[in-house]
Formats: C-alpha cells, sequence, structure tokens
C-alpha cells in the first residue's frame, strides 16, 4: 500500500476523564498517512475505476451495486487510541448511499451518510473519529442499500498533533493583511486617507502618499515622509472628479512597493462612511470579516433572517460571492429552543470566518444539520436525523464544503444545539474553532459543551470535548478566548469560569459567589498590575452581588460590589474615559468607578454613559463610546447622564438601521485604515452595508489591532455583541506597546 506521510491536525485521545465535567485531551506530534482505495493491500468489492476526473493517485473503488459491498483499508497504529478518519468520496447520483464503518470487526459508526456530491467527479471529505489498537488495524466500508457504496478515492489516518510549524517556535500564524488604503470626505474641501501600520512593521517605517485623479498619474502628496500616525488629510483635491489613494512604505529611506489602493468617487458625498451594495434579501443581523480572497483585504459574510435562513459572502469590493441554503431545520428560530440548523438567535450564531489552515485564505465555519444546500448545489443529509448536527468547513471563495465532522451526540437527548462560534490558538501557534454548543434540559437547566477543532486543510478534527456536567461553572451570553496568563497560550473564557487550551479547567469564580451574567470583559485595565483583569457584571445573584473585579489569570477577586436585593445588571462597561485617573474606568447602573482603585470618578452615579460598547474613533487615545446608532464622547470635565453623553455621530443620518437586539451594528472592529475602529451596519433595504470608518486625523500610531492576538480572536465572537480588547493597556498615559509575538500566514 502506497502511503503519503503528511503533517495534519490533532487527533490521538490521550485520556478521557469522567464525572460531573468531562474533558477529552490529545496527544502530540501528529502525521496523516494516506491510503489509497486502489493501492493493495486495500480491496474493493467491485472494480477499481478512472473514468471521472478529480480522484487521487491512479484511481478509485467503484463498489458492486449491492447491499454489502465494501471498501477495505488495513491500517498502521503506532499504539492504542483514538485517530482521525478522512474518507474522500463522490457520489453523483440524486441519493445518498449510507455504509456502515466497522474497525477490527466492531461498527465504528452505523449508517455513514455518504451524501450526494452533485456530480461523480464533484470529489468531498467527510471525517471520523475511531478507535485503533496498536499495530495493524481493518477498517471497512460496508454499503447498507443496493445501491452500494460512493466512489471512495482513499482514506486518510491522522493520529497526534499538528506540528507545522512546532509549537515551540513560538509566534502565531495571523492573516498578512494589505495596508487597508480608505479614504472619506472630511469636509466640502478635505479628504482623509488612512492606512494600517502592521503588526510586523519594522520600527522605523514610514509612509508616502500618492493620489491619481481621473485615472491620471499618480502624484505624491506628502513633502516629507510620514512617520507620526497613518492618517493623511488631502485638502489640495478635486473632488469633482475621482480620486484614487494608496501609500508607499519607506524603509531605511527607500521606498517599497504600493499599496491596493481606494477611489473616492467624483461628488462623493460628505460622510464618515464606506458603502458596499448587497444582494436584496431579508434582514440582516450578523456580519463577519476575513480575506476569502488572499488579497490581504477583509471581505464580508452576512447572514439573512428568513425562513428558512441563508448566508451570503461578498468580496471587499462589493462582488457577491456566493450564497447557502441553511434549510428547513432553519425555519424553526426560537431563541433557546429552535430548529437543529438555525444560526443567529439569542446569543447564538454557529458561523464565524477565520483562515483555519493558515493557508492564507479564510473558511468560513458553520454549524449545519440535514438539508443545508450548499452554495456548489449540494444538499448536506450526512445526519441520520434531524436532530444530530455537524460542523462544515466552507471554500470562502465558493461556499463548497471542504470538510463535515458530526457534533458529539452526548446531549442529544435533550435536542439539538445551539452554537456560539470563536478562534483562538490554543497551543499558541495553530488556530483552533472553538465551539460553545448549549440546549435546554426540559423547561429548566442547561447542558453546556465546548468543543475544540483543527481543520488543516482535508480534515476537520475535534481536539476535545468538555462537558459542564453538574458542576457548578455559571456561563453568560458572550465567550472570550486570550491568554489570560501570558503563556503564549489561548485561554477559553465565560463569565464565571475558564478553560485551559487543553480543554482542562483552569478555575472558576462560582466559589466567590459568581452566577450568571450578561456582560464580562477581559482587558489589560490596570498597567500597573501585573497580567490581565477581568470585570462583571450579574444577573439577580441571591448574595446581592452587582459587579466584580478579579485577576483574569488566577480568578482572585480584587473587588466586589454588593447591594440590598437582588437586580438584573444587564450591562457593563471598560475602557479609560476620564484621563485624572491612572487604568481604566469600568461601570455597569451603580456609578463610574476607576477600576485599579474602585473609587468612583463622580460622585453623582447618575452622571455616566450608558455601558453599552466601546469605540475608538476621534484620534486621542482614551475611548469613545457607541450606544444605539450614536458614536458619543463622555466628557469628564463636563460629565452628562446616560442620555445627554455629546454625540460625534448619528448612524441614522446616514441610513444606517440597528441590528442585533435592536441596539446593535452587525460587525464592529479595526477592519479598514489606522488603529481606529469600523462599525457595520446595513440600510432598511438591507441591499447596502454601510461601514462607518472615521474622518478625523490623528498622530497617535498604533499597529492595527487585527493584529493583536486578543483583539482578533474576538473578531470572531458574536453572542450579544460587547466591546473587543487588546492585550496592553490602550489609555491615557500609555506605553508603546509590544510588538505581536505572531508570524503571517500565506505567501
Amino acid at each position: 500500500m502506497r502511503r503519503v506521510p503528511r503533517l495534519a491536525v490533532v487527533a490521538a485521545v490521550a485520556s478521557l476523564l469522567t464525572g460531573a465535567g468531562v474533558m477529552v485531551a490529545l496527544t502530540a506530534n501528529a502525521a496523516t498517512t494516506r491510503y489509497e482505495a486502489e493501492t493493495s493491500p486495500a480491496t474493493c468489492d467491485g472494480a477499481i475505476a478512472s473514468n471521472h476526473a478529480g480522484y487521487s493517485g491512479t484511481g478509485f473503488c467503484d463498489s458492486s451495486a449491492a447491499s454489502g459491498a465494501a471498501a477495505q483499508f488495513a491500517i498502521t497504529a503506532p499504539g492504542a487510541g483514538a485517530a482521525t478518519v478522512a474518507i474522500r468520496y463522490a457520489n453523483g447520483g440524486t441519493a445518498n448511499r449510507p455504509a456502515d464503518i466497522s474497525v477490527n470487526g466492531t461498527v465504528a459508526q452505523d449508517g455513514f451518510a455518504f451524501d450526494t456530491t452533485g456530480a461523480w467527479n464533484a470529489w468531498v471529505t467527510r471525517t471520523l473519529t475511531v478507535q485503533f489498537v496498536g499495530g495493524t488495524n481493518t477498517i471497512r466500508l460496508a454499503a447498507t442499500t443496493a445501491a452500494g457504496l460512493a466512489n471512495i478515492d482513499y482514506v486518510e489516518v491522522t493520529i497526534g498533533d499538528d506540528t507545522t510549524p512546532p509549537p515551540s517556535s513560538g509566534a502565531r500564524r495571523m492573516e498578512r493583511l494589505g495596508r487597508g488604503v480608505v479614504a472619506v470626505r472630511a469636509s466640502n474641501n478635505s479628504v482623509l486617507v488612512s492606512w494600517r501600520l502592521l503588526g510586523l512593521d519594522p520600527a522605523g517605517i514610514g509612509f508616502n502618499v500618492y493620489r491619481s485623479t481621473a485615472g491620471g498619474s499618480p502624484v505624491r502628496l506628502n513633502s516629507a515622509v510620514l512617520t507620526a500616525g497613518t492618517n493623511y488629510m488631502d485638502t489640495s483635491a478635486n473632488l469633482a472628479q475621482s480620486n484614487a489613494y494608496h501609500v508607499r512604505p519607506v524603509v531605511d529611506g527607500v521606498e517599497q512597493a504600493a499599496s491596493g489602493s481606494f477611489t473616492l468617487t467624483a461628488n462623493h458625498a460628505t460622510e464618515p462612511v464606506v458603502r458596499l451594495p448587497l444582494r436584496a434579501g431579508g434582514a440582516v443581523k450578523f456580519v463577519w470579516v476575513g480575506d476569502l480572497d488572499g488579497d490581504g483585504e477583509y471581505d464580508y459574510v452576512l447572514d439573512r433572517q428568513t425562513s428558512p435562513q441563508t448566508i451570503e459572502a461578498y468580496r471587499g469590493n462589493g462582488q457577491f460571492l456566493w450564497s447557502m441554503d441553511m434549510g428547513p431545520n432553519s425555519t424553526n428560530q426560537n431563541n433557546i429552543e429552535g430548529g437543529s440548523a438555525t444560526v443567529n438567535v439569542g446569543h447564538n450564531d454557529g458561523v464565524t470566518v477565520y483562515d483555519l489552515d493558515s493557508d492564507g485564505r479564510a473558511e468560513v465555519a458553520v454549524r449545519i444539520a440535514n438539508g443545508v444546500r450548499f452554495a456548489n448545489g449540494v444538499t448536506y443529509n450526512g445526519l441520520s436525523d434531524n436532530t444530530r448536527q455537524a460542523i462544515a468547513i466552507l471554500n470562502g471563495m465558493t461556499g463548497a464544503p471542504r470538510a463535515t465532522a458530526p457534533v458529539p451526540t452526548d446531549y442529544l437527548s435533550d435536542g439539538p444545539m445551539y452554537a456560539r462560534f470563536a478562534v483562538g490558538h490554543l497551543d499558541g501557534v495553530n488556530p483552533s474553532l472553538v465551539a460553545y454548543m448549549k440546549n435546554r434540559i426540559g423547561s429548566g437547566d442547561f447542558n453546556l459543551m465546548f468543543t475544540a477543532w483543527r481543520f488543516t486543510g482535508s480534515a476537520l478534527t475535534m481536539q476535545w470535548k468538555f462537558l459542564r456536567g453538574r458542576q457548578n461553572l455559571p456561563d453568560g451570553h458572550n465567550t472570550r478566548v486570550i491568554d489570560v496568563d501570558g503563556d503564549g497560550k489561548d485561554e477559553i473564557a465565560e463569565i464565571g469560569f475558564v478553560l485551559n487550551g487543553n480543554g482542562t479547567l483552569k478555575y472558576s469564580l462560582a466559589p466567590r459567589g459568581v452566577v450568571h451574567g450578561d456582560r464580562f470583559h477581559i482587558a489589560k485595565i490596570d498597567p500597573n498590575r501585573a497580567g490581565l483583569q477581568g470585570y462583571g457584571v450579574q444577573q439577580d445573584n441571591p448574595s446581592g452581588l452587582r459587579d466584580y473585579y478579579y485577576d483574569a489569570a488566577t480568578g482572585n477577586m480584587i473587588w466586589q460590589h454588593v447591594e440590598a436585593g437582588t437586580a438584573d445588571v444587564g450591562r457593563g462597561m471598560v475602557g479609560d474615559i476620564d484621563p485624572r485617573f491612572p487604568g481604566m474606568e469600568v461601570w455597569a447602573f451603580s456609578g463610574l468607578y476607576n477600576a485599579p482603585s474602585n473609587r468612583l470618578t463622580q460622585s453623582n452615579t447618575s452622571l455616566q454613559p450608558w455601558p453599552q460598547t466601546g469605540l475608538f474613533w476621534d484620534g486621542d487615545i482614551t475611548m469613545e463610546l457607541l450606544n444605539d446608532g450614536k458614536i458619543e464622547k463622555w466628557n469628564p470635565n463636563a460629565p452628562t447622564g446616560t442620555s445627554s453623553v455629546p454625540r460625534l455621530v448619528s448612524t441614522s443620518n446616514h441610513g444606517a438601521v440597528d441590528a442585533s437586539q435592536n441596539v446593535q451594528p452587525t460587525f464592529h472592529g479595526d477592519i479598514l485604515g489606522d488603529w481606529r475602529e469600523e462599525v457595520v451596519y446595513t440600510n432598511a433595504r438591507f441591499n447596502e452595508l454601510i461601514i462607518f470608518t472615521t474622518d478625523r486625523p490623528t498622530s497617535t500610531r498604533l499597529y492595527t489591532l487585527a493584529h493583536n492576538p486578543a483583539y482578533r480572536n474576538d473578531m470572531t465572537v458574536k453572542g450579544y455583541m460587547q466591546s473587543h480588547h487588546v492585550d496592553y493597556f490602550i489609555g491615557n498615559g500609555m506605553s508603546q506597546p509590544p510588538r505581536p509575538n505572531i508570524t503571517y500566514t500565506g505567501g
């Protein structure tokens, strides 16, 4: 048998811990071995054929049209344990061709559905996890219907962990971003041009700004190389004509290659907005961003809250790419107990976008069920019933599935599970998909399961599974994946507990009196205290606990605010909004506190802004605020209450409508220009993305927030959307942030 060793995803199960909470941990040092169906000692009950293009090797197994017809492979494992088996097949028929899959004579999965792929030359890969003994193992795929098997190309078997590059290199793989040049008309006679400083740019890098008017030759605008803020106010443009802007980095006095360009159309409106057309469709709740096409700039994926639901993808220039129908199991959109394919209701999304295999192009991860129709026209029916669910990794440019894997069924008896997705670098190097999944037990409590997954381009493999069981581990409406202890590896944080990157429990805040709550933050709140700090609020805590401040690495409480009675504290915020006090402020509804000192900054507790979402907009290093379509700037020297905070922008004046919870945008984050943040809405007809981007110059120079590991992780999370935070202190008196320990993916 021909064996082709390949580096791949985590697959070997090391231990299964039983009890109230369960975690499956995995071993390291993986390699993937491919076993071709046409190569001895593999056997095929039928013929080795080559009449359909796209197969690997010299052919594929075309089984007999009979129940029981099988393809069989001999697999060598170095020791006992679990392994991931990826099966590449094609099914050009109109019906699924299920098979029983057995290992060493014992059925490992019955009715494994080789669903139709639309054509006999359309090859796809499905994965499952099996248990092997040390030495030779026999894996057999046996048809259960008279149609026989799908055509089987090969199986790939993975044992161990991905080691490319080795985690000892210490640098996490992140996007190779371009300059993100953007231009907005700031006034009747001025244009603000803004671009990214990248995480790995040399310290002395400068920039030149060029403008091409009406298609003419580019003209340099700045007289001296720009070495302060990465933005430029152009006051000499003829705005009755189109103007295209680009920048050229300057390193050691030498001008480098030009960036991509951004064109401001002739007679453009004076507004801090970039507009992208959308196809006509239903309401949009969420937008996700990722570099789908590999050009270094962000593209957009969005949902349509129709029945059934759909997901669409667009390039950064507004070009429509694909649409995916979530199928009949997405028509039940109850926000607690919806259909098995329902996404984006309540605090659950079940979708995210990231370059999961580090090839320079982002994938789309989505929780699916039977009846989903992928963008290539193939309907997924790979599960034995409509309650079971799977995770699919989609090609970002086409929407076609690259890999699928079934969701664990530990809580299946209580129905399908809603999902909240996030991405983190749990080993410090490679991105993992983290899935928070939850369903209700009858009409009362909730099951909670966390799983982590690695996608390496050919297979999706579960790294570990954590079941809350009966443990007192309070969750909330948002998940943060962040390195809480500074070891370079990300942890997974809920409002009341933290998991290590290997799926074990790091600590719980329940013994400190914490219960369920709606909002929590982890950031460098105190620049003079080691590590990161957390701040959370509580919902109807029986002890009267309203909010609390703690050490994010250990869970040790620093202070708590307790009041008489109980209350649902539905909002809580963190950010430096009062430069008179060192560090950041934290606030809910009981007054604005300077967190490091636990001191009210205003004796009148009504003089505080609404605790909704933070935003960096105006160019200073204290935080602005986003509240129900208003970008605001609270003034500590003339403090005002929540209804009268000075306003910088009203998004409704530019045609934008709120989406999530009727107060939120579809997305916010640093996706264009310099380090300031963008806010993405739609118009009321849902046929346009309205991207708000700052029109104010600044001399503050920071590398793009999207190259900060903590911030970029949080850009992948929805839930009840909250502020993203970097892992260094950002605010009055801040130091120059350290260079991020990252490496770029792609070419």
